[in-house]
């Protein structure tokens, strides 16, 4: 460290001035060396006394201490060395060095620093790209393929650790909630489409007929809560109150998944309940098995692009009559007339029969869409009540959450590893990423 310091102040002579940052780097790099060093000495173990000549084997029997071994791997420091005890199975040849457990680096080449860092970077940003920062931040080299296997690992036993809470609902065993006082709680769903491996869509068909697929939906929750309205009157969301969770599954998985999460943050205390979606059907069967009771609520901005699609059928290459159309319609809508909204565009599909082939039956579909949600567009009730009448806390998770990582460009995602980092994302995102890296350390 003097040597260094005596050719700072000496290229300070020459020159009359000082690069403080390559100062600073070059400072850095030589107290990562000293502190490497310093944890290498420290992780010099002696060998194991009398008392510690065996310890369990995986086989039931007794491995025995046979050699002192070295093992390098990267630290947050830099490469060091452990030398620590080797024992050995007679019985079963298998051999164990259970240091490596106690530091966290069994099987591993990185220290659980190193990794949690690899973690983090990659679950916000691509693998090759999270490179430059574990460098320049860090200090260290990694290639993207260790910034994938500790986000993935990670991101992995966040899942698995999900699951097993999932697995506890599914059989009603299920956490002790203190009692709390939520005015109001929201539940959220939406789904996004993310590119994966030929092999994920196998025997799949695509969203364009005679295409094969290639994508797979990731299923997204939201749980929010609300306590106050505005002046106006219009909700406001509780500050730091949105949760997420989600998975590329089926929807009877998705289900108990929101709904652990929804129970995990209080669902049984809140006064009222509400659940909001679009369309899609698999919404609404989760909303009716897990939360019964609760007020269904169709995004009205969802349901006013049904009216804008339909007005694009009617008039494709007019956006005047579009807009024309369109207004009045919306008006209905908005009003919670929806009755006369639905009696309207069947009146509109009958006068276009047999004019353009498959019209009528589009139109009729989007009459079906309204009849079916018409208890989910009492948007006048809903207002008065203070609740919201919008889905767009999920639809920005799908962005923030799902979009921004998992669709960039020349992107293709196994499902394994897709669910893994969404579950590191949907940990980081809910602030619970410390307490878990802590709980993992402790075990």
């Amino acid at each position: 460290m003097s040597a260094l310091l005596r050719l700072v102040f000496q290229a300070q002579r020459k020159t009359g001035g000082l690069d403080l940052e390559a100062v600073e780097m070059a400072l850095r790099a030589a107290m990562h060396r000293a502190g490497a060093a310093t944890l290498t000495q420290l992780l010099r173990l002696e060998p194991p006394d009398e008392d510690h000549m065996e310890v369990p084997c995986s086989c039931g029997r007794t491995a025995r201490f046979k050699e002192m071994r070295a093992k390098s791997f990267l630290s947050v420091l830099g490469t060091v060395e452990v030398r620590r005890p080797y024992y050995l199975c007679s019985h079963c040849s298998r051999g164990q060095h259970p240091v490596d457990g106690e530091l966290g680096i069994a099987g591993l080449e990185s220290s659980p620093g190193v990794r949690r860092m690899e973690s983090m970077l990659g679950a916000e940003m691509p693998f090759v790209p999270a490179c430059e920062p574990m460098k320049v931040l860090a200090g260290l080299e990694v290639p993207a393929k260790a910034i994938e296997r500790a986000a993935e690992s990670i991101g992995a036993e966040i899942a698995r650790h999900d699951q097993l809470e999932i697995d506890r609902a599914k059989q009603l065993v299920l956490p002790i909630v203190i009692k709390q006082t939520i005015p109001k709680m929201y539940v959220l769903m939406d789904g996004v489409q993310i590119p994966v491996v030929a092999s994920e869509t196998e025997g799949r068909a695509g969203r364009i007929e005679g295409h094969r697929a290639r994508t797979r939906e990731c299923k997204l929750g939201a749980v929010f809560t609300q306590t106050s309205v505005d002046k106006e009157g219009r909700p406001i969301r509780d500050p730091d109150s949105t949760s997420f969770t989600g998975a590329v599954e089926n929807a009877d998985d998705f289900g108990y998944r929101i709904y652990t999460e929804a129970f995990r943050r209080g669902w049984e205390w809140a006064t009222t309940k509400i659940v909001i979606g679009d369309g899609a059907a698999w919404i609404w069967n989760i909303a009716d098995q897990h939360f019964p009771g609760a007020i269904q609520i169709v995004d009205l901005f969802h349901a006013r692009q049904h009216l804008w699609d339909t007005a694009a059928l009617l008039y494709p290459h007019d956006v005047a009559a579009k807009k024309r159309w369109t207004v009045p319609v919306q008006d209905l809508l908005d009003h919670g007339r929806t009755e006369l909204l639905v009696e309207w565009l069947r009146e509109i599909a009958a006068a276009h029969a047999g004019t353009q082939p498959g019209l009528e039956h589009e139109i009729v579909k989007q009459a079906d869409y309204f009849e079916t949600n018409t208890h989910r567009m009492r948007y006048p009730e809903f207002r008065n009540q203070g609740l919201f009448v919008g889905s767009g806390v999920i639809e920005a998770g799908c962005k923030s959450i799902v979009g921004v990582r998992f669709k960039q460009s020349g992107m293709f995602w196994t499902v394994r590893g897709a669910n893994a980092i969404i579950a590191l994302r949907c940990c980081r995102f809910n602030q619970r990423f410390e307490d878990f890296w802590a709980e993992t350390r402790a075990a």
